[in-house]
């Protein structure tokens, strides 16, 4: 975590607003402009951009995922550029918070995989580089999504450790955590065997 400098209040306000930020329903948003019906109830009701995926629509899904990732490194890279280091990591935590507890649909978000990459490659993208690349890795051997996640999320704080970015690696194991919680019932399906592969529609 590197060090303070910012006043408390500024920090509260970047992370408002980074929270508003990152609870912006690009899923969603994608499903009404594409009119697929309302994502919560299609496939696993999820609103990121493998759930999206799953109604046949690649655009859609590949725009989600692509606007999911941008909004955390966006506030990121503004929290930083007006503020500061310490803002931007607060930003970043907050960005993903908003993503999994958006205030616009109830506190019932998504699971936050493109967002944790966007904020990882915008706060230091050498670890978003080795987290993507786990992240692609395991998802082309498995095919599943989920466990491609939870992979790439735990080993994001060793990389932030082996490539010499230790300031990042309390944030990493904070946001791994949350990936893990927000996982808890595809963690479950991995455990029986049932969790369903990328592209296949539910």
């Amino acid at each position: 975590m590197p060090m303070i400098e910012t006043s408390v209040a500024l920090l509260g306000l970047a992370a408002c607003l980074a929270y508003l930020l990152g609870a912006i329903p690009f899923g969603v948003v994608m499903a009404r402009l594409f009119r697929l019906g309302d994502l919560r109830q299609i496939g696993s009701g999820n609103i990121g951009a493998t759930n999206v995926l799953r109604t046949g629509n690649k655009l859609a899904a590949f725009l989600t995922l692509v606007l999911d990732a941008a909004k955390g490194g966006v506030a990121v890279l503004l929290a930083r550029q007006l503020l500061g280091e310490d803002a931007a990591q607060i930003a970043a935590f907050t960005a993903f918070l908003g993503h999994c507890y958006p205030v616009f649909l109830g506190f019932r978000g998504g699971k936050g995989v493109a967002t944790f990459l966007g904020t990882l490659l915008a706060l230091a993208w050498p670890v978003g580089l080795a987290a993507c690349a786990t992240w692609a890795a395991v998802a082309a051997v498995s095919r599943i999504s989920s466990l491609a996640a939870l992979v790439a999320a735990a080993l994001s704080p060793l990389w932030a450790l082996m490539l010499g970015l230790p300031q990042v690696t309390a944030l990493a194991i904070a946001l791994a955590a949350l990936i893990a919680l927000r996982h808890q019932a595809n963690i479950a399906r991995l455990v029986a065997g049932t969790e369903p592969r990328i592209g296949k529609k539910r």
